[in-house]
């Protein structure tokens, strides 16, 4: 896997690569890249993994970028959004999924799990879908928690090989419900009982102007979650990554 930041990963299992969340460039709206290269993807991903319809997860302008025709796989009521946002030939390429449904992508299977968290595109908006994540199933379990807090099923997601977990978020706040902060993901950790982690979610946009504003929350909550994992899943291991590093695992590592 390849953390570009924010929560675009790429990841590559028994042939197949899936892309989640992607934001491939400086802004998103209000919001400016603010470490890390514009993701540079190494081809047409086979598919990409959309969690929930929040604009930094959703980013429509990032989604016409993704090269060639990838499945788009979202959750349960997102077509019709894709359909009246992208057009006709991006809806056909969805593949709506909600929580223990399923769907292959080549050689590996791409399973959606709850998230807690508000799936509607934003206050201003009508327009809602399910907030998802995603484990990938092939050489290795894979957890994509897109954006959660914490919730009484999550134990039943593991044992993993790699979770991918928000450790922060975006602004100077961060509100406690529908997130993690590095304390709830470590705890998250603990829970799914996962051999690898990797902190995602933190430490790429921030709001334009702000960047001296509780800068503390945009740069530490990596390093903060893989001290507090230590303590709470001390047989994990953690990697915090730079935007654009890439962490082998498998099954059993």
């Amino acid at each position: 896997m390849t953390w570009w930041g924010h929560s675009t990963v790429w990841l590559a299992d028994s042939g197949a690569t899936l892309l989640t969340d992607p934001v491939l460039t400086d802004r998103v709206a209000h919001l400016r890249r603010m470490a890390g290269p514009a993701p540079a993807l190494p081809g047409p991903p086979d598919a990409v993994l959309l969690s929930h319809l929040h604009a930094d997860h959703f980013h429509l302008a990032s989604l016409r970028l993704v090269p060639g025709a990838p499945t788009l796989i979202v959750p349960r009521g997102a077509k019709a959004f894709v359909a009246k946002t992208l057009g006709p030939a991006y809806a056909s390429r969805c593949v709506e999924l909600a929580p223990g449904e399923d769907t292959a992508v080549g050689a590996v299977r791409v399973r959606a799990v709850p998230a807690a968290h508000d799936g509607g595109r934003g206050p201003w908006s009508r327009e809602r879908a399910l907030a998802i994540g995603f484990v990938i199933e092939g050489a290795a379990r894979t957890w994509c928690a897109g954006d959660t807090g914490l919730f009484d099923e999550m134990g039943e997601i593991g044992p993993l090989d790699l979770a991918l977990i928000p450790v922060g978020g975006w602004g100077p706040t961060l509100g406690s419900h529908g997130h993690l902060d590095a304390a709830d993901a470590a705890e998250a950790l603990r829970r799914v009982k996962s051999a690898w982690a990797v902190p995602i979610h933190y430490g790429t946009l921030w709001p334009i102007g702000m960047a001296r504003v509780r800068a503390q929350m945009f740069e530490q909550p990596g390093r903060r979650f893989a001290e507090l994992a230590a303590r709470a899943a001390p047989d994990a291991r953690v990697r915090v990554l730079a935007q654009g590093e890439t962490l082998t695992v498998g099954r059993g590592a």
